[in-house]
């Protein structure tokens, strides 16, 4: 199915597009908070808009755990959907081509074509699998830096991004402080709290536990965990919407074809989550989703701080923090601490809630509910 040709050609789409590649540190080793080495590193990114003379109006997007750089406009006239946020990024979006330079790129111990498990060792010839560095946001932030200052970027206007991008968001903030004027933090939290660690390791032990994923070493074998990233995609999906948005769209509907009398799935929420968790086994690789997994549940502002507030009192950013009432994996009330540990140490920051049904999801699907925040705010 095609395009319409009036939503590619649109004055308000950013229009086909491509990533871009860049090697950087080929020269030197690049430095992971743990200590580890690497070089040299491959990062994926795309760009919209125009880059000013002072290359300063640069707003980066950092996308959540399972996206790519792929974050507006669309690769060839036949794709079926644009990049994640496209209603948000364009000629006068909330997101503004017409203003800013937009950045995306893939993050540190992705696979979609910035380096990580399943890419090439040039020690070994073959995919790093879990010899890669146990990878943290703060990792992937200064790989972000790397790659800004490599492109001459001399400030960003504004860091933007929700979930797992949110994480990267607020350590920009803490660690760049001068190199950012605005942040925009959605649906996050500035450490996770015990639940969502819970929900993350179902989700690890679910591809952990497939006898198919041989300790991380099955790059060359004909089998993959499919069935470990089918369960943990299922795992990630009941966090992502509520238990109402679930019952709106699937209540107790059956598929038709389907004996009642029999063990199968005969249920259409059964069958919605048999669709996501075969589209996910397809398009990610299971050690990327167990190593970023796992950047999550150790990323805490707090670290290398003598408190909380003490990270927070290193933003200088304009602060936006948006936050989703029935949010189940970052709760309103959890991620109020950030609100609460700004103003603590005499910092200003906005905050605004949006109201829905749909849950963590709703970042990803209610574009015209973050349309006037993020535009005014800008």
């Amino acid at each position: 199915m095609s395009i319409p040709s009036k939503r590619l050609n649109s004055v308000n789409s950013v229009g086909l597009v491509k990533t871009k590649e860049l090697t950087l540190f080929e020269e030197e080793e690049f430095y992971f908070e743990s200590g580890a080495k690497l070089s040299p590193i491959d990062v994926a990114y795309e760009t919209y808009g125009t880059l000013n003379s002072k290359k300063d109006n640069v707003v980066l997007i950092c996308h959540p755990l399972t996206a790519s750089a792929h974050a507006a406009g669309w690769y060839t006239k036949d794709d079926k959907r644009p990049g994640l946020w496209d209603p948000l990024i364009g000629p006068g979006k909330a997101i503004d081509t017409n203003q800013y330079y937009v950045i995306c790129s893939n993050i540190l111990g992705g696979c979609y074509g910035t380096t990580g498990p399943a890419s090439i060792n040039p020690e070994t010839g073959k995919e790093y699998g879990l010899n890669f560095p146990v990878v943290t946001i703060k990792d992937m932030v200064n790989l972000q830096k790397a790659l800004l200052d490599r492109l001459g970027i001399k400030q960003l206007a504004a860091v933007i991004g929700g979930s797992m991008g949110g994480m990267q968001v607020l350590r920009w903030a803490v660690e760049y402080p001068d190199f950012v004027e605005k942040i925009i933090p959605i649906a996050t939290s500035g450490r996770l709290k015990a639940r969502t660690m819970a929900y993350n390791q179902l989700a690890i032990d679910a591809i952990k536990n497939d006898p198919d994923w041989q300790n991380g070493d099955y790059y060359d074998s004909n089998r993959k965990p499919t069935k470990g990233m089918a369960l943990a995609r299922k795992i990630g999906m009941i966090t992502y919407r509520t238990s109402e948005a679930f019952q709106s769209e699937f209540g107790r509907d059956r598929i038709e074809d389907k004996d009642f009398y029999s063990l199968d799935n005969q249920f259409q929420i059964n069958s919605y989550l048999d669709y996501q968790g075969e589209k996910f086994m397809n398009r990610f690789d299971a050690n990327s989703f167990i190593y970023l997994t796992k950047a999550m549940d150790l990323f805490d502002l707090s670290r290398d701080y003598k408190s909380f507030e003490a990270a927070l009192s290193k933003i200088e950013a304009e602060n936006l923090l948006i936050t989703i009432d029935s949010d189940k994996l970052f709760p309103p009330e959890e991620s109020m601490e950030i609100v609460e540990g700004i103003q603590k140490v005499g910092g200003k920051i906005k905050h605004h809630q949006i109201n829905s049904e749909v849950g963590h999801d709703s970042f990803l699907i209610e574009f015209n509910k973050l349309d006037d925040p993020i535009r005014n705010f800008l």
